[in-house]
């Protein structure tokens, strides 16, 4: 009994170290997911922040602030693919950590099964009573 009850112990260890791995992979995808984001907002801004103000201005300026917008909104596009990538990589690793916490709790729960059933057998044999031999006629 007691062997079954260091072993849930240590499944549920492990169960505990694998659930802390998959929160963190989680967390680690949601701040890129929101890095990329930001890194998108950042473009916009600027891409907005380069419309040409009013006044008079050479034609070369006017070009050079066109193309800068422009590739600023390329770049933008650009990240569309990999914010898709990560949120879809974010759901599947936040999906993993809540199977993850799903296996950890019963584990736990198994762990105290085994330990509860260990401790009443251990009562019981505490509250047995002692069980003599009968004395045979040549036993002094």
């Amino acid at each position: 009994m007691k062997g079954l009850t260091q072993r849930r112990a240590r499944i549920a260890r492990v169960r505990r170290i694998e659930h802390a791995r998959a929160s963190a992979s989680a967390a680690e995808a949601e701040s890129r997911v929101e890095l990329l984001e930001g890194h998108s907002t950042r473009l916009h801004s600027l891409a907005t922040d380069l419309t040409p103000g009013a006044g008079s201005m050479f034609g070369a300026t006017l070009a050079n602030v066109g193309e800068l917008q422009q590739r600023l909104r390329d770049a933008r596009t650009g990240l569309v693919d990999a914010i898709t990538g990560a949120k879809a990589s974010a759901l599947e690793r936040s999906l993993a950590r809540i199977e993850a916490r799903i296996r950890q709790e019963s584990a736990d729960r198994l762990e105290s099964q085994a330990l509860e059933r260990f401790v009443e057998a251990v009562e019981r044999r505490r509250e047995a009573p002692f069980r003599t031999r009968p004395r045979t006629i040549g036993d002094a």
